[in-house]
Parts: C-alpha cells; sequence; structure tokens
C-alpha cells in the first residue's frame, strides 16, 4: 500500500455553494407541495371531481416551470430592448380586458380574457411588464433622477396608467400593489422624498374617497372593523375564516377532515386557502408557511445587494415584491390584519395566470443568480489583468 508523499498537498473539498437564489428556490419548492396538498383536500367538493383543481393547478404547474426555464436561460441585458413592447402590450391588454363582450366579468369585476380552454387576467402579467419598463427607464435615466420631469413625472405618470386601468376593472388591491411597487423603485433609484411624500400622499386620498364612494368596498371596511357583528354580511368569509384558524389548532384536524371547504367558506381554493390550511393542517404548517414567504424575502435581499447595475437591481426587487407584497396582503386578509380583498397566496392558491405570473417571477432570480456568478470570475481576470499591465 503506498502512502502519500508528504510534499503532497490534500486534494481541496468541495464545499456545497449555496446561494441566496438556491434558497428561494428551495422555499418555493416547499410551498408549492404545501399547496398542491391543500387544494388536493379542497377539490372533495369540486363540480368537476374530486381531483378537479388539483389536476387543473398541476397542469398550470407545467406552464409556469417552463415559463420560468425560458426566463432562465434569457439574457436579460437584451431583453431589455423589449422592455416598452412589453409596456405597450400589456396596457393594450387592461384596456381590451374592459370592453364588454371581450372581457370576461365575473361578480362585477371584468378582469378575464375568454381563451376557451382558460381564462387569462391579464392584470397579473401587467405587474411584471410594469417592472421591467420602470426598471429598463430608471436605468437609463439614473443620472437625471434630480430632474423633477424626467425622474419624476414620466416614470410615474407610467405607473399610474397602469393603476387607473387596473381601477376601471374594478381591482382596488392590483392597483394599490402596483402603485406601491412602483414608488418604492422609484425610492430605490433616487428619487427625491420631495417629490415622493405629496404623490403618496395625494394617491392615497384619492384611493381613500373612491373607496368611501364605492358602496361595496365601503362595506367591507366597515364590515372588517366589527366582523361579529356582521358574520352574516359583509364579514362572512372573514368569520368563516376565523372558525377555521380555531377549529385546527395547533395540529389541525387532518386532511380532508375540515369543514370549511364544504362550502362554507367561499372561495376556500383560492384567496381564503390560508385558512382551510389552518383548520386541517394546524399552526405549525401555517406558521411554515410564513417562515418560508419570510426566508424568500431576507434571501431576495442578500441576492440583490450583489447585482452588478441599476436595472437588474431594480428588476430582481420588484420581483421580489411581488412575490412577498401579495403573500402579505392575502394572509393580513385571511387573519383579520386587513379588509378583505380578493388576492391570491403566492404558489398556494389555485389560479393558472398567478401561478404562471410566480414561475416568471422565479426565473428571473434564477436568471440573475447564474448570470452574476458566472461574472465573478471574469471580473477577477480583468482586475488580474489590469494589475500586471
Amino acid at each position: 500500500m503506498t502512502t502519500p508523499s508528504p510534499t503532497e498537498a490534500p486534494a481541496p473539498r468541495r464545499h456545497l455553494n449555496i446561494t441566496p437564489a438556491s434558497v428561494i428556490l428551495v422555499c418555493v419548492a416547499a410551498l408549492l407541495a404545501i399547496g398542491l396538498t391543500v387544494l388536493f383536500s379542497a377539490s372533495s367538493t369540486a363540480k368537476g371531481g374530486p381531483y378537479a383543481y388539483l389536476f387543473k393547478q398541476l397542469i398550470f404547474l407545467g406552464i409556469s416551470l417552463g415559463a420560468a426555464w425560458m426566463v432562465v436561460l434569457a439574457d436579460l441585458e437584451s431583453l431589455r430592448r423589449f422592455a416598452w413592447i412589453a409596456a405597450i402590450v400589456a396596457v393594450i391588454g387592461l384596456i381590451v380586458v374592459l370592453i364588454p363582450g371581450i372581457g370576461v366579468s365575473v361578480k362585477g369585476s371584468r378582469r378575464w380574457l375568454n381563451l376557451g380552454f382558460t381564462r387569462l387576467q391579464i392584470s397579473e402579467f401587467a405587474k411584471l411588464a410594469m417592472v421591467f419598463a420602470l426598471s429598463h427607464y430608471l436605468a437609463l435615466n439614473q443620472n437625471k433622477m434630480n430632474d423633477f420631469v424626467r425622474g419624476f413625472v414620466v416614470p410615474s405618470l407610467g405607473v399610474g396608467v397602469f393603476a387607473v386601468l387596473i381601477i376601471l376593472e374594478p381591482d382596488f388591491g392590483t392597483a394599490f400593489l402596483i402603485g406601491a411597487i412602483g414608488m418604492i423603485l422609484l425610492f430605490l433609484a433616487g428619487a427625491r422624498l420631495r417629490f415622493l411624500v405629496p404623490t403618496i400622499t395625494l394617491a392615497l386620498s384619492a384611493f381613500a374617497v373612491m373607496v368611501i364612494y364605492n358602496p361595496n368596498r365601503l362595506r367591507r371596511i366597515t364590515s372588517f372593523m366589527d366582523v361579529e357583528a356582521n358574520r352574516s354580511e359583509g364579514a362572512y368569509q372573514l368569520w368563516q375564516a376565523i372558525l377555521a384558524f380555531a377549529a385546527g389548532g395547533v395540529d389541525g384536524v387532518g386532511i380532508g377532515n375540515g369543514r370549511q371547504q364544504q362550502s362554507f367558506l367561499p372561495e376556500a381554493h383560492t384567496d381564503f386557502i390560508f385558512a382551510i390550511m389552518g383548520e386541517e393542517m394546524g399552526l405549525i404548517f401555517t406558521l411554515l408557511t410564513v417562515i418560508l414567504f419570510v426566508i424568500i424575502f431576507i434571501a431576495g435581499l442578500m441576492h440583490v445587494r450583489r447585482a452588478p447595475n441599476l436595472f437588474q437591481f431594480l428588476l430582481v426587487t420588484g420581483c421580489l415584491l411581488l412575490i412577498c407584497l401579495q403573500a402579505i396582503i392575502n394572509l393580513g386578509v385571511v387573519t383579520g390584519m386587513m379588509p378583505t380583498k380578493g388576492m391570491s397566496l403566492p404558489f398556494i392558491s389555485a389560479g393558472g395566470s398567478n401561478l404562471i405570473l410566480m414561475g416568471l417571477l422565479v426565473g428571473v432570480i434564477i436568471n440573475t443568480s447564474r448570470a452574476w456568478t458566472r461574472s465573478k470570475p471574469l471580473e477577477r481576470k480583468r482586475a488580474l489583468a489590469e494589475v500586471v499591465a
């Protein structure tokens, strides 16, 4: 038996390279697994059979994974020249969906286009188009952010066009989400607070006036302020959600044993699926879900610190906010911390358009992680060449 020579250096150990993007990917996989499990239970009372929601979600999951993979393989810097086209197409889609006879109206809201085999919610993809175009514009004008017109008025009007068209559907929650993300990206790009603060104040005031003069949404606010007194009317969904959490306790009643998904809780498989999870899977899994979203946000913040330029920094930040702010709104609504608003829980709620959007957002994060990792050796080689020269 031969022994290694004392002069021989030991073989280097291979360390597992755990990146923030890989952590996000693991958390997303866990959320998808939880979502499919809950949807399997929620399908028990579906019109299309006991597996209707689950099968449909699996189909859209396959489409979402395909969309994510296409984004992962794309060159984001090359795609920047299509930012304006994406924004224009999204705006046209938001206008078309408002036309009677073309846009599909469900429960008083006209948000969908009927493609025959499914319905497409245009506002979901408009969110990404807005972030993409706004990030491109702010990166092009990063040296002009002190200019009131080019650095603030123009991008604010762009965000406003998206928000107003979505309000007309009406979808106040998505409009609020788009407006909030737009203002955050403007702030991160260097827009002056003396421009931002008055504009945000004015926008919130206008938003409040629209809510006050909309009887349906005003009823949601007043019902939210006194849930028990309005449990048979405006706060019925929230009251049933609270009952679901109370029945689930710490351990839950078990998958398939919940009562709320048996038509007691409207939209149990979409907007209020977190309540079904609380009833059947208990406090442990609801807390796990919240923790997973927190980890995604923290890992995302660690990831964007490595961005090589302002465009990619803003784009990834916008994608991260689209995931996490939507999750915060949904969790806040279902737990009674916010007024009732129809918004999906990312990766968990049933819904093809939102699931495909989430795939695109995760694809952007994975894409940038691969690109930024490959750029490190090139930067080291350039630095070494400069030292030698």
